[in-house]
């Protein structure tokens, strides 16, 4: 249905009602249609704490040009929403409130903390939704899922028993990273390691019976308390005669053994290493293969234990400062050598983790990982950019062992369970657990801890389809297509997503991950609490609109490189949505036909053929670079055909037959209407509230412009000889714009122009052309010009000759060349003296007084430049 577009673009008018339009007629939501290709994206579950940033806008503004962009190419899409139940995230959310109120876990107890928290769900679990809603993502939310839900929660049941049959899953006791702050496990690839100043502390362990001492260095003394052995290399000719002697542990006087062990470098420090089993990765190998004790000294919260009683209750740090002093005061402390290196921290928190012995749950990883590995190298899925599978092979072939215990009570609980009576473990997948031990009939209880975060999400492709049913969803679109995500959780979520899939499903969760980077500063800076540098994507959406901050995020991009946002980009993009609508609403208020209805060739001008053959150009381009998810170069080839070559030009170019009516003005208008139509569908993936509101504006138009179809090259729309012809005319109008401009002459002042061409027919049949866009009196075609005092101009395909005459007021010009000749001449004459004065030259730095004698010889080159323009005048 035909209508007039308001005057100004204002998208708070018409983005949420669009969008409340597309959800009304589920346009979002597929039927199953196998005579078609599916395309299924699942959405990279935001965290239920989270509230729209930057880098969740970068994120699905690039998902949803991915989906709208296959939906309208006829795929049936489906693009999964959800959230992920984030637990450590939320549960330090939770406890933060009710430390407000007094209150902690431990006061409410499992039952009515985890009631709290789902009730903090039902508050705050949707607000990313909606948020993400207003970004115009055309998500399927009749299929929304979240990772505690029902469904994901049967899928993660499943799993652990799967995998604890096959031996995969296990519980012993292994070196973990803990977190005091969070009071949980985390996993190796939840650590973030920042570099930090810090010491190396030698310390001096004295043999028992006398005789000498042996020294170790550590970066954290405190952890002296639980050494139970010191190891030299077994090679050590130092030292050989050592092992099997003891030393005593200074402060605490327990008498520790010298052990042999290759883990004792004979080229580093002293040789001689402090094995604290319970709080080293490498000492507890070595206390496993030397059968050591492990002596636990720290608490959940980093407090040193109540085993030593001196330093008990204190914290690492000041047990650290402590333990030093009597050191120091005990003649046990050697040197103090300075050090930068790298400390691990909680990715959550920032704290700095400790290393801890303690009973946990593992998955062990090095069967699933090497059908990962595999097929990432055989090409069944692929990286974008190729260069991040080198991240994905180097975390896959050094993984270690998963820890997937919290301990927390926000998560998907452990699924095993232990006899009170004899002890015996068993694993169900049932969703009531067991009571009754199988064993001897005695009370089960259940594992107090959680599973780690991304053990549900791992299962995130298959579960959101209904896995471990056979659905229809999951038979029909699975394997997902395109997992779209940041480089930064390759190893936390990706990989596993990998593996879990071909582990669970015998395929692939996807066939290609395409990454993208970082949304830095105008000055390329992290964006942070810290810098104040954050930008809020729903006051932009407020101020700008949706579809600016989707353009200004699309502009440039390019998969796995940072990108910077600015006030330029998001105000270029609000721009060109202005361009966009007063040029649609232009063309709108001149049609008067009923539908549009592209004329035969025989009927298309050589600007009518221009313009499509560059629409057929432009839609090559975009559909090449869409589908290689060069997102960024797709959009630059729309932005550049809509600004430059159809609003620009050709607009221009047909609203002399427009307005000429008739048969000539029916095609000029099929034409402009045309192309603005299929422009509209180009662009609509980027930009959809703004394509949508003024295609329904076009005649002969009755539905969504997402269900229309995706522009296709036609190669009998290409008109190559025409349009290189056209594009001739449109070089030397160009220029003579350019020469014009250069020469300071206004639009209004009419100049005839004479052109030399081999090609006289297509100049001979554009003088109309040049008389409206290079301000041409009137235009002759010559075979020769033998005025020397015209201006000349030279394209490629023709030379331009303008009476200087209809180009210069003589008297004017002449006046105003006096005047830049009088103001010339007495620059001259400044420079002169300055440089005459022997005071200046030999006062001043030698670089000034070069400075100024360049300007002199500038001015004298531009006195005789303006001389000569006067002579030439006559």
């Amino acid at each position: 249905m035909k209508k007039e577009l308001p005057k100004t673009y204002s998208p708070s008018e018409f983005e949420e009602r669009l969008y409340g339009e597309w959800c009304d007629k589920k346009l979002f939501t597929p039927e199953i249609d196998h005579s078609k290709q599916h395309y299924s994206i699942v959405i990279p579950p935001p965290n239920i704490t989270g509230q729209l940033h930057m880098g969740h806008a970068l994120d699905n503004t690039l998902q949803d040009i991915l989906i709208r962009y296959k939906r309208m190419k006829g795929f049936c899409t489906l693009w999964v929403p959800g959230t992920d139940h984030a637990s450590i995230a939320t549960e330090a959310k939770i406890v933060e409130a009710m430390r407000n109120e007094g209150l902690t876990k431990e006061d409410l107890g499992r039952d009515q903390f985890l009631v709290r928290a789902w009730d903090w769900k039902k508050q705050y679990g949707g607000r990313i939704i909606e948020q993400l809603k207003k970004m115009g993502s055309s998500c399927d939310w009749s299929r929304e899922r979240f990772t505690l839900d029902e469904g994901c929660s049967r899928a993660v049941r499943e799993v652990f028993k799967r995998l604890y049959d096959m031996g995969l899953i296990y519980r012993g006791e292994r070196i973990i990273n803990w977190c005091p702050h969070c009071k949980t496990s985390i996993s190796n690839a939840e650590v973030d390691y920042e570099e930090q100043q810090g010491h190396f502390w030698h310390i001096r362990y004295p043999l028992v019976g006398g005789g000498g001492y042996v020294e170790v260095a550590t970066t954290r003394p405190e952890t002296l308390l639980g050494d139970t052995a010191v190891a030299v290399n077994p090679n050590d000719e130092r030292y050989k005669h050592m092992i099997g002697q003891y030393v005593v542990l200074p402060l605490v006087g327990r008498r520790i053994p010298i052990v042999a062990d290759e883990h004792a470098q004979l080229d580093k420090g002293t040789g001689c290493v402090k094995i604290t089993p319970a709080h080293d990765p490498n000492d507890f190998e070595v206390g496993r293969r030397c059968h050591l004790p492990m002596e636990v000294v720290l608490t959940d919260d980093a407090k040193i234990t109540d085993n030593y009683p001196k330093y008990a209750g204190m914290d690492r740090y000041e047990a650290r400062k402590a333990i030093l002093e009597d050191l120091k005061a005990g003649g046990y402390l050697a040197e103090i050598e300075d050090l930068n290196h790298e400390v691990g921290t909680c990715y959550r928190c920032g704290t700095t983790i400790e290393p801890m012995v303690s009973l946990q749950w593992f998955v062990r990883m090095e069967p699933l990982a090497k059908p990962a590995v595999e097929a990432v190298r055989d090409g069944r899925i692929k990286f974008v950019p190729e260069r991040f599978d080198k991240n994905y092979f180097h975390w896959m072939e050094n993984t270690q062992d998963w820890c997937i215990s919290r301990q927390l009570w926000w998560g998907h609980r452990i699924p095993a369970f232990y006899c009170d009576e004899c002890g015996h473990t068993e694993v169900s997948s049932d969703e009531n657990g067991i009571s009754v031990c199988p064993k001897c009939g005695g009370h089960m209880t259940q594992d107090e801890d959680t599973l780690d975060t991304w053990f549900s999400s791992a299962l995130w492709p298959f579960s959101t389809l209904g896995w471990p049913d056979e659905t229809e969803d999951l038979k029909y679109f699975y394997p997902t297509n395109t997992l779209v995500t940041g480089y930064d959780i390759i190893t936390f979520w990706v990989s596993r997503m990998i593996f879990s899939a071909l582990e669970y499903t015998d395929q692939i969760p996807f066939d290609t991950v395409l990454i993208h980077g970082l949304v830095r500063d105008a000055q390329g800076r992290k964006m942070s609490k810290s810098l104040g540098n954050g930008i809020d994507p729903l006051e932009i959406i407020e101020k700008y609109g949706a579809d600016a901050l989707r353009f200004a995020l699309a502009t440039g991009n390019s998969p796995g490189n940072d990108m910077r946002f600015s006030d330029e980009k998001i105000e270029a993009a609000r721009n060109f949505a202005n361009k966009l609508w007063n040029a649609a609403r232009f063309v709108m208020m001149n049609l008067t036909i009923d539908e549009i209805k592209l004329p035969e060739a025989d009927r298309l001008a050589a600007e009518d053929k221009w313009i499509l053959t560059k629409f057929e150009e432009c839609v090559q381009s975009v559909t090449y670079n869409l589908d290689k998810y060069e997102i960024g170069v797709a959009l630059s080839a729309i932005y550049d055909f809509i600004w430059d070559i159809y609003c620009d030009w050709y607009i221009e170019l047909s609203k002399p037959s427009v307005a000429a009516g008739g048969e000539r003005g029916e095609a000029a208008q099929n034409v402009l209407a045309y192309v603005l139509r299929e422009t509209l569908k180009l662009l609509h993936p980027f930009m959809p509230f703004i394509t949508e509101e003024i295609f329904q504006g076009l005649p002969g138009v009755d539905e969504s412009i997402m269900i229309d179809k995706y522009p296709e090259y036609t190669d009998s729309l290409v008109f190559t000889d025409a349009a290189a012809d056209m594009e001739k005319v449109l070089d030397a109008i160009r220029a003579i714009r350019v020469r014009r401009a250069e020469m300071g002459v206004v639009p209004s002042r009419k100049a005839k122009v004479f052109i030399e061409t081999k090609y006289a027919d297509a100049f001979a049949s554009s003088s109309a052309f040049f008389e409206k866009l290079a301000s041409a009196s009137s235009v002759e075609i010559v075979d020769s010009y033998d005025d020397d005092t015209a201006v000349r101009i030279i394209t490629d395909s023709a030379t331009i000759h303008i009476p200087l005459a209809d180009m210069v007021d003589f008297e004017a010009e002449r006046k105003r060349l006096q005047g830049e000749l009088t103001t010339v001449e007495g620059e001259i004459k400044r420079a002169e003296g300055k440089l005459a004065n022997e005071g200046f030259v030999s006062r001043a730095p030698a670089a000034v007084v070069d400075a100024e004698k360049a300007k002199l010889e500038k001015y004298k080159e531009k006195l005789e430049s303006i001389k000569a323009a006067i002579a030439k005048l006559g």
